[in-house]
């Protein structure tokens, strides 16, 4: 898998993770809670599987710019088989980090989900190295 895919991969799973926790919501407002419940700053109760939802979401919004910028610079710099190389690892320790987090919040999913975290972090300085040296 090239990273192009794997960065469009990742984008999708960021689409889904925002379309689950909208759903959420639609259904919600079908119940009869009133549409503009969710505004900033008005705290409204959900339950935590929804609010991992969102957590897993901006987790995910938080990195991809950066997976986004490390992909495109190397095919930019003719260096695609660099990020060709994790692209795909990449988007496997996210979407095991989104799962683990949906599961719950216990101390060793905890580590779990830190564990797919620092697997990116340290696969996109590997990446950023093979692209400047």
């Amino acid at each position: 898998m090239s990273a192009l895919v794997a960065l469009i991969g990742f984008t999708a799973w960021t689409l889904l993770l925002v379309f689950l926790a909208v759903n959420w919501r639609g259904i919600e407002i079908l119940r009869g809670v009133k549409a503009d419940s969710w505004t900033r700053g008005a705290e409204r109760e959900r339950p935590s599987l929804v609010k991992r939802l969102e957590h897993a979401h901006f987790n995910c919004l938080e990195n991809l710019p950066v997976f986004a910028a490390i992909v495109l610079a190397g095919y930019a710099m003719g260096k695609a088989p660099v990020v060709d190389a994790l692209g795909c690892a990449v988007l496997a320790a996210r979407i095991g980090q989104s799962v683990v987090h949906l599961i719950g919040v216990s101390h060793w999913l905890v580590m779990l989900r830190a564990a797919f975290y620092l697997a990116q972090i340290l696969m996109f300085f590997y990446m950023m190295w093979g692209l400047v040296a």
